[in-house]
This record gives structure tokens, sequence and C-alpha cells, in this order.
């Protein structure tokens, strides 16, 4: 019995549970590690994401006998000149479209307390589900409101760790395009024989699927944003760049990321024209129908093979679990997680097959 597959992995399970249950007790011992990797965790994640990004440039200098120096050299340079362009383009216009959206915020604000007095002098014709729906709308916006105040001091307390993180953000980028190959080696060279090939292909294929969404996925998100913003501007929607910035970030969360940025859009197109909130839409379902038919499958592929109500689920599961940045790392945390259950039971597979074969 204790061969079987069932068995095994159910004493795995337990064992687990029980490391974790332990490690649950005694977690004061390791609060310095935590929070030693927490403190890292956010520069190592935007650096990896530059890295991937940058990778490919990387190998196409090298290629053609630049000195991996050069070709770090070669990026920086390459990258600041990007982003400073970039933001010259841009940060005009944002900053217009800013200054306008401010400006406009009390008569904006004055449109939604109009349409909520019409709510609430037609509320005797509401159904009953719909008047308490509004009332914990109400005094959920009241309850924001009296912690403006601790969110204010949280935002400058945010303010002050991002500039931290971004100091050390180019630390971690360079080296990772100085010393990547070494990474690997560096793992599977502590072991032998089977199990040393094993992890050497297990690395190269989380590798390989890191590289497939993060370069695919912003790929993606920026070819979207381009679509929306182009069909803000033929609607004549207000703000069109700042929503299109907005929608940038928020498309990199795969399938709930369009429609979050979609909902300030409409927003905004109902209260500049009731009848350009329709056109919102039209603009956002076509750009979200070229996306999934054209744009997603070619670029992506089959990389990640992971369907899409399996995104969904865990999207929910991780937003719940970890806030805004379990939304964000569900996606590849399973994916990576995939790759390696996968190649366990190619493994375990290979290893029955060469144990029951005929000699």
């Amino acid at each position: 019995m204790t061969k079987k597959l069932w068995f095994q992995a159910g004493v795995g399970i337990l064992l687990a549970l029980l490391i974790v249950k332990y490690f649950l007790e005694i977690n004061y011992l390791f609060y310095p590690v935590v929070i030693i990797a927490s403190a890292i965790f956010t520069p190592l994640l935007l650096g990896g994401i530059l890295y991937y990004i940058t990778e490919p440039i990387q190998r196409f200098l090298e290629k053609r006998n630049f000195p991996r120096w050069a070709s770090i050299l070669t990026i920086i340079i390459a990258l600041i000149a990007v982003i400073g362009g970039f933001a010259l383009m841009i940060a005009p216009s944002v900053s217009e479209q800013t200054n306008n959206l401010v400006k406009s915020a009390p008569n904006l604000a004055h449109e939604i307390m109009n349409m909520a007095n019409y709510i609430q002098d037609n509320s005797t014709s509401l159904p009953p589900q719909v008047n308490e729906a509004i009332d914990k709308i109400a005094n959920s916006i009241q309850k924001y409101a009296m912690l403006t105040s601790v969110f204010l001091v949280q935002l400058i307390q945010t303010i002050v760790s991002w500039a931290f993180i971004l100091i050390l953000v180019p630390f971690f980028f360079i080296f990772m395009l100085k010393d990547h190959e070494k990474f690997a080696p560096s793992i599977y060279k502590m072991f032998s024989g089977n199990r040393r090939d094993w992890i050497k292909k297990t690395l190269a294929d989380i590798d390989d699927v890191l590289r497939s969404y993060i370069q695919g996925q912003l790929l993606i998100s920026f070819l979207l944003a381009t679509m929306m913003y182009i069909g803000y501007l033929i609607i004549g929607l207000d703000y069109a760049l700042l929503l299109v910035v907005f929608a940038f970030f928020m498309n990199v969360i795969p399938f709930i990321g369009p429609w979050i940025a979609f909902v300030p859009a409409l927003i905004i197109g109902f209260l500049q024209d009731p009848k350009l909130a329709i056109w919102v839409c039209v603009v956002t379902l076509v750009a979200q129908q070229i996306d999934s038919n054209l744009i997603t499958p070619n670029v992506m592929g089959k990389s990640l093979d992971i369907h899409p109500l399996t995104v969904i689920t865990i999207i929910l599961a991780a937003g719940n679990i970890a806030g805004f940045l379990g939304i964000l790392l569900g996606v590849p945390a399973y994916a990576v997680g995939k790759v390696i259950v996968k190649n366990i039971y190619e493994h375990r597979k290979a290893i029955r097959s060469a144990a029951t074969k005929n000699v």
C-alpha cells in the first residue's frame, strides 16, 4: 500500500500541513527574514520584468559581437531615451488633462449628486433590493470620506517607499542582465545524474513561461491601449490620454483588467454626453473582440495553455488572498506551478516506465 500514488500524495500533503502549522507557531523566528524578503521583493520583481523585456535586445546585440558591458550600456541608454521621449510626448497632454479633470471635478461631483438626488427622489418606484444596494453604497462613500486623512498619510508613506524601490530597481536589473546565465547553473550544479537534468529542464521551462507571459502581456496591453486611444479620439471622449494610460496598466491583468479600465471611461463618457457612453461601450467591445480573436492568440499562442475560466478563478482567488498584488501575480505563479507539477509527473512517469519495461 505504501507504494501507491494516492498514499504517497496523502503523506506528502500531511507533512506539508504539519510544516505550515509549526512554521506559523514559530513565525517570530523568521520575522527578520520575512521583512528582508518583502523589502527586496518589489524591486526584484520590477527588475525581472525589465530584464525579460530587454533580454531579446541583449541577445540580438551579443549575436553581433557586442561585449556584455556594451550590450548593457546600449540597453540602458535606449531605455532612458525611450522613457524620456515617451514622457516628453505624453507628459504635457497628461498634465493638461489632469489639470482639466481637477478643475472640472466640482462639476462632475455636482452631476453625480444630481444623479444621486434623482435616484433618491424616485426610490419609492425602485425594487427593495436596489434601494438596499444604494444605501450600502452611500454608507461606504461616507465611510471612505471619513478615512481621507488616513489615506493621505498612507499615500505619503507609499510615495517614500516607492522612491526607495525605484532606486534599487536599476541595480537588480543591471545584475540580471550581467549574470543571468549564472543563475540556473548555480542551482542545478548541486545535483547530479537524472535529477540534475530534470532540474535543468524545469528551470528552463519556468524561464520560457515567464518570458512568454511578461513579454506577451505587455505587448497585448500596449496594442489594446493603442486601439482604445484611437477609438476615444474618434468619438471625442474627454481625458482620452489619461484614461488610456490608466487602461495600459490595468490591461496587464488578463480578462478582468480591460473591464476595470472601462468603468472610468464609461462614467466620464456618460457625464460628458449620455450618448457618448454608448460609443465608449462600442469602442471597448470592438477592441476586446480584436484582442480576443486576433492579438492574444497570435501573441501568446498556447505558451501558457491556461483556460480562460481558470484564469478568472485564479484572479478572483488571488485577489481575495493577497489583494492587488495577488491579482497581478496569480496567473504567472499558477503557470510556474503548473510547469513544476507537469515536470514532476513526466519525471515519475519516465521512472515508472523504466522500472517496468522488459529487459
